[in-house]
């Protein structure tokens, strides 16, 4: 049986994730290996993460996360120019990126999105400026990403490119987002103002609308599972070291989405 197998926050400036990394084996060798970002914050070590996994794996499927996206003053290149750099180097190790064809797993088309976020996970009645100001905890994206390009008009310019894709696919689909595409997954946060930097309402309608058999994202660092209108969502983090005691008793990671004949 080939199994499609799905990781994601892998942070591997840690030492232990990235010895965890380091055992990422297939069962099979036409096994697939989806990576839902956050790999590492340099570009660097991005692709010298990916690199070892394409050679293990029949084909290995990225999408960015929010550290793939941090930039730095040191930097060459930043904000959506940071993401082309980051999709060229990873295209040229055969990895599959949310600007290639999606590619189909035993019938069924994994989709590799790349959505980001749009503060629209806040309370009601506010806008987004004031719920980014009333925040208690921030990420550290207000300082690494927002500074660099417009957040919410990428944001709307990748639904608006994402949906014409998605609108073309035909049959069931496995969907594959850093960021959760519906709210609830968020609802387990310790701390509720971290939401907003984690997704958006457009993209509510998106597992029903796209026949989505199973979500898969990161991000949260919560590996839990939350079905939602029938639809099951899987957080596949690895997360920090210290976090992993969140991992339910007997949740397998890598994380198994499908296997076929």
């Amino acid at each position: 049986m080939k199994t499609l197998w799905a990781v994601s926050d892998l942070h591997v400036s840690f030492r232990e994730n990235q010895t965890a990394v380091d055992k990422l084996a297939p069962t099979d060798p036409g096994d697939w290996l989806i990576v839902a970002g956050d790999v590492a914050e340099k570009i660097p070590d991005v692709v010298a993460t990916l690199g070892p996994l394409t050679r293990r794996f029949g084909r290995v499927l990225w999408v960015p996360g929010n550290h793939e996206l941090f930039n730095r003053r040191s930097e060459r290149v930043a904000g959506k120019a940071r993401y082309r750099a980051l999709v060229g180097e990873l295209r040229a190790l055969g990895v599959v990126t949310p600007e290639d064809p999606y590619p189909v797993f035993g019938g069924v088309t994994v989709c590799p999105l790349f959505t980001l976020y749009d503060y629209t996970f806040r309370p009601l009645g506010l806008t987004a400026k004031q719920a980014v100001a009333r925040a208690k905890v921030k990420l550290d994206d207000e300082i690494a990403i927002a500074p660099y390009v417009d957040v919410e008009q990428w944001c709307a310019e990748r639904l608006d490119y994402t949906a014409d894709r998605l609108d073309r696919v035909a049959g069931e689909t496995v969907l594959v987002n850093h960021w959760p595409l519906v709210r609830e997954p968020t609802e387990r946060l310790h701390e509720q103002d971290i939401a907003l930097w984690c997704g958006s309402a457009h993209t509510r309608d998106w597992p029903l609308k796209y026949r989505a058999r199973t979500v898969i994202h990161g991000h949260l660092h919560i590996p839990e599972k939350t079905v939602v209108d029938g639809v099951t969502h899987v957080d596949v983090s690895l997360g920090y070291p210290f976090e992993r005691g969140r991992r339910p008793a007997g949740r397998p990671w890598p994380f198994p989405v499908m296997r076929t004949g």
